[in-house]
């Protein structure tokens, strides 16, 4: 089996069977630590006494602490390589998924989550980081569609999962499925090469971090291409953090069917994901870029009124959200490819101040829609509309030009 492993790994990352395969479980950590415990939401409320908000923290920990946590891991992926980082990002994840399982109160799960996410960020920032390693931009936002197809089963498994748990066991040991996740991670990191040279890792000194996201932060089109993307999240995660009690509680559907319903977003994910692979090379990232966030912020419209005048429904509703969140995929990759096309020196740290911000967003918009809560679709529906308007004005007012230049 080692001997297989090193085989494996021997290969050209762009030649192996297994390459990206890998980077797909890496990348899932996200929605396996999120959509897996979806459906255990309002009863993780009624066990430990907390109110839709309160329970809503728990999410929003962790996507801060997903969102923080990658600039640790683009720093130290920068410096040391991309695998041991990883490695030990899981590590932590896996020790949070036990203490999650053993909380007592709202307050202790939110903690431990807020930790869960920092591990659990390490794998899909420095994957991010090995792809620009090994490709260029728009080779880079084409493998990134790609791998979208290879993780875009995660989504759709792990609520079914966590609702099929719940059939059998209480919302604690979705934590301990997640525990599962992390060792087939880890088996999945072993098949992976280094992609980053001795020659190339950069310096862990503050002053050396410090000028690197001087270097970011006053690029013109990385604020574009990151902000315009983290905006996107803000309504991908209006969207986690609000189905659970818009179709459990508002539409009375059952725990265990939350997952087919969260799992048609996937689909139009992936259909959109394969059309991007597709044509990227042919237009450009930049120019599908634009008209992604064009039609997302029309997506976002629909969903404000279909959800603030009730029109159509649950199916209604199911329809509005598939079109916003099938416009992710056209958004997210090309995006990050392009936000990192102009620092290839510091692929690592660029792809971590993006997740950061993407995370970051997140959080808050999560936060929000608990804060808003009324029983209805409607906070919902107004942060993903918010969320897709500032998004596009983002790309129209810093988003010039192709990144064709390289950073100063």
């Amino acid at each position: 089996m080692l001997a297989r492993l090193a085989a494996v790994r021997a290969l050209s990352p762009a030649n192996s069977p297994y390459f990206m395969a890998a980077l797909g479980i890496l990348t899932s950590f996200g929605p396996m630590g999120t959509d897996m415990y979806l459906p255990g939401m309002p009863t993780i409320g009624v066990d430990l006494r907390a109110t839709q908000d309160q329970v809503q923290w728990t999410l929003s920990a962790f996507f801060l602490g997903f969102g923080v946590g990658q600039l640790i891991w683009g720093a130290l992926g920068d410096r040391f390589g991309r695998r041991g980082p990883i490695a030990i990002g899981i590590l932590l994840y896996a020790v949070a998924c036990v203490g999650c399982s053993l909380s007592s109160d709202i307050a202790h799960l939110a903690g431990w989550r807020f930790i869960q996410g920092v591990g659990a960020c390490a794998g899909p920032v420095l994957v991010r980081a090995m792809i620009r390693d090994v490709f260029e931009r728009d080779r880079a936002a084409r493998t990134l569609s790609m791998m979208m197809l290879v993780m875009g089963a995660a989504p759709i498994i792990a609520p079914l999962i966590g609702g099929q748990i719940l059939v059998w066991a209480n919302w604690r040991w979705i934590f301990w499925g997640q525990g599962i996740f992390g060792a087939i991670a880890m088996l999945a990191l072993f098949t992976l090469p280094e992609t980053l040279a001795r020659d190339r890792r950069s310096s862990l000194r503050p002053m050396t971090l410090a000028l690197s996201y001087r270097q970011l932060l006053t690029n013109r089109s990385y604020l574009g291409y990151a902000f315009g993307s983290a905006c996107i999240y803000g309504g991908m995660f209006a969207f986690i953090s609000g189905s659970p009690f818009v179709y459990i509680d508002l539409f009375g559907v059952a725990p265990e069917n939350f997952g087919f319903l969260f799992g048609i977003n996937i689909v139009g994910m992936m259909a959109m994901s394969t059309v991007n692979s597709r044509i990227v090379m042919r237009f450009g990232a930049e120019r599908i870029l634009r008209i992604g966030t064009m039609l997302a912020a029309a997506a976002g419209l629909l969903v404000l009124v279909v959800a603030a005048l009730g029109l159509g429904g649950l199916w209604g509703l199911v329809g509005a959200l598939l079109l916003f969140m099938a416009m992710m995929a056209l958004i997210n990759a090309n995006a990050m490819a392009c936000a990192m096309q102009s620092f290839p020196h510091m692929a690592g740290t660029a792809s971590a101040l993006a997740g950061m911000l993407q995370f970051s967003v997140g959080s808050v918009a999560g936060w929000v829609v608990g804060l808003l809560a009324n029983g209805t679709a409607g906070p919902m529906g107004m942060v993903i509309c918010g969320s897709a308007l500032l998004s596009l004005l983002l790309n129209v007012t810093l988003v010039r030009r192709a990144p064709s230049q390289t950073a100063p």
